[in-house]
């Protein structure tokens, strides 16, 4: 069951709803079937761990890094 967030067009809420199949939201303030669906973002960490720049390869001194050149 995907959960929207939507913003009423009559009143102007936001709020979020579980909308299955082709249902039509109803805000919770005014009880409208007017909404407009919002873009829905979730939270996540930091995003990858700091690595190091990869460095040249040991063996050809190639800049992309191990496993860059075909030695």
């Amino acid at each position: 069951m995907p959960l929207y967030n939507f913003l009423c067009q009559s009143c102007g809420s936001p709020y979020q709803e579980l909308i299955l199949g082709s249902e039509a939201p109803t805000c919770p303030q005014c009880d409208s079937h007017e909404a407009e669906k919002q873009l829905s973002t979730f939270a996540v960490g930091s995003g990858a761990p700091d690595l190091p720049p990869p460095s040249a390869c040991g063996t050809c001194g190639d800049p992309g890094g191990p496993g860059s050149c075909s030695n």
